[in-house]
């Protein structure tokens, strides 16, 4: 739980909870509900305390307007059932439903609002407009608890704002992914071993170029090997590739040979004629890609080099899955790297995204894991070292 003393006595507060609820929801149907489960200890830790909780999220990017596709209503009968009492839901975010929900809770209660993101004002990058909607959720609530990592890098009326305008503390789960993330980049106990994937290399250049200061071994997998390869000489054949990061690559492969960081990189890829064509799905050297071919995953080889990495290190980042994991033809690199890290003595770490939804989907458990993050961008930004917004407001 989060340190509340600030906000002083708590019990018949009207407390306002940003946590980050956005689970993916198909026709009402919540496939993953880790990022709720993962919001509950707060929230029940501040109704237990007396505090009428008022709970604030988002569900995707409807286009500030309201949008029954993007309902939390799902969401928030989930959510009873984790906290093993109702959930009272308003149908708005801060008009007419929201202020008689939340003038109906009683101590020890919870309530929903409806997505910050059905109003424009949650996004805007004007601070006025941005700041008037923070104003109405501000008059919802006495003080502000933020509990969304998944977030805290967005300057954002439910996220930034409001913490400049009530009484604010960082909630439990903020707070313990704040102290992992540090003990990646203040003082990681070594070896240190961080693996790369997802898609694209653009998307991790920021964290690549800050780890390259503080990794001992960088392993490098998913779509975005291939850049790496094309930049070594190699033909990649139809596999994703982003020509104009080669440079970038190059410096990067340069610099990590001077500084005496090892970026491993496959020596087998699983390949296929066609994405998603798992019957034509063979293993080929990482240096002898058929020109017709993508690659869609490490291969065997590659995955039990990996895990010996990872095996022998005593801090794990992971962050992106190696191959085209949805897939079992193309699973074994993530199924790979998953497993070893269940089997790191020290600290292992699934950076949120797609490798939390990865390890889920393959069958692994959270408790196998020293830390799953529940927010992809926001653990990278960090890493990068950015300023999360977010973070800042709360020591403002």
């Amino acid at each position: 739980m989060g340190d509340y003393s600030g906000l002083g006595e708590v019990a018949g507060k009207r407390v306002l909870v940003r946590s980050d609820l956005n689970v993916p929801l198909k026709e009402g149907v919540i496939g993953d509900d880790g990022r709720i489960r993962a919001s509950v200890p707060t929230i029940k830790a501040l109704a237990d305390a007396g505090a009428r909780v008022v709970v604030m999220a988002h569900l995707g990017r409807p286009d500030g307007a309201p949008d029954p596709s993007y309902s939390l209503a799902p969401v928030a009968a989930r959510l009873g059932e984790l906290l093993g009492s109702p959930v009272a839901f308003a149908s708005d975010t801060v008009g007419s439903s929201a202020q008689e929900t939340v003038a109906g809770l009683s101590d020890g209660q919870v309530a929903l609002l409806e997505n910050v993101r059905f109003n424009a004002g949650e996004t805007s990058k004007d601070d006025a407009v941005r700041g008037a909607f923070a104003d109405e959720l501000a008059s919802l609530g006495d003080a502000f608890v933020s509990d969304g990592f998944g977030v805290v890098h967005r300057k954002q009326a439910s996220v930034y704002d409001i913490a400049l305008r009530l009484p604010h503390a960082m909630g439990g789960l903020v707070a313990a992914e704040i102290d992992v993330l540090r003990r990646l980049t203040d003082t990681p106990e070594r070896p240190y071993a961080v693996v790369l994937g997802g898609s694209k290399v653009s998307d991790k250049l920021g964290v690549i170029d800050n780890l390259l200061e503080k990794a001992d071994t960088l392993l490098i997998g998913g779509g975005m090997l291939f850049t790496f390869l094309k930049a070594q000489g190699h033909e990649v054949g139809k596999s994703l590739l982003e020509e104009d990061q080669i440079p970038t690559v190059l410096e990067y492969l340069e610099r990590a040979k001077a500084s005496g960081v090892e970026i491993v990189l496959p020596t087998d890829i699983v390949v296929a004629d066609s994405f998603g064509d798992e019957a034509s799905a063979r293993v080929v050297a990482a240096d002898a890609i058929p020109a017709e071919s993508l690659g869609l995953d490490i291969g065997p080889e590659s995955g039990k080099a990996f895990a010996a990495a990872i095996a022998g290190a005593k801090t794990v980042f992971w962050n992106g899955p190696m191959g085209v994991f949805e897939q079992p033809a193309f699973a074994e690199g993530t199924r790979a790297v998953a497993e070893a890290l269940t089997k790191v003595d020290g600290l292992s770490v699934v950076g949120g995204g797609d490798s939390a939804a990865a390890v889920r989907a393959l069958g692994f458990s959270d408790d196998q894991f020293g830390h799953i993050s529940t927010g992809g961008g926001a653990s990278l930004e960090y890493l990068e070292g950015k300023e999360l917004p977010g973070i800042t407001a709360l020591e403002s």
